[in-house]
């Protein structure tokens, strides 16, 4: 008897433990359920839905991406001419600004030259004089020895 109770209580144990820990059966039953959901139920819909989206997919590529290409080609050549001229434009206006602060530089440059100019100017004429008075007293020096020896030659040619 106690053999048949051990045996009994083990087989209860076993199957609390099962219907406790062991949860395949749940999950194969939920795997089932759900399989059979999504076939019988969705599956005529969901593959209507995948049908209708492929329809739009290639009507798509077959009208709408040409035109969006060809509208898009058409407004980037536009675009690309249009940035062409904006750059010729920045150029030309880069170029008058260099031309302009060239001319600064120019006008600058011709105004310290003729400043330059006046100094040395003033200069040549403040050397002018010096160069006139040492001359002239040259000249008298000169003037000087000549008559001195005039006279001297005066005198020895009396004799």
């Amino acid at each position: 008897m106690n053999c048949k109770f051990v045996d009994v209580f083990a087989l209860d144990v076993g199957d609390v433990q099962s219907r406790l820990i062991d949860h395949r059966p749940v999950i194969q039953g939920e795997i089932r359920f759900f399989v059979r959901e999504f076939e019988e139920k969705r599956g005529f819909r969901e593959n209507r839905l995948l049908e209708n989206l492929n329809k739009m997919v290639m009507e798509t590529n077959e009208q709408a991406v040409p035109k969006c290409s060809d509208t898009m080609h058409e407004h980037l050549c536009e675009a690309l001419t249009r940035l062409e001229a904006a750059n010729h434009m920045a150029q030309r206006i880069q170029q008058r600004g260099l031309e302009a602060q060239q001319s600064t530089r120019l006008q600058t440059c011709m105004a310290r030259r003729k400043v330059d100019w006046e100094e040395f100017m003033k200069e040549q004429g403040r050397n002018k004089v010096e160069v006139d008075e040492e001359h002239a007293k040259a000249v008298g020096r000169l003037s000087t020895r000549y008559s001195e020896m005039k006279k001297d030659l005066a005198k020895f040619s009396h004799f």
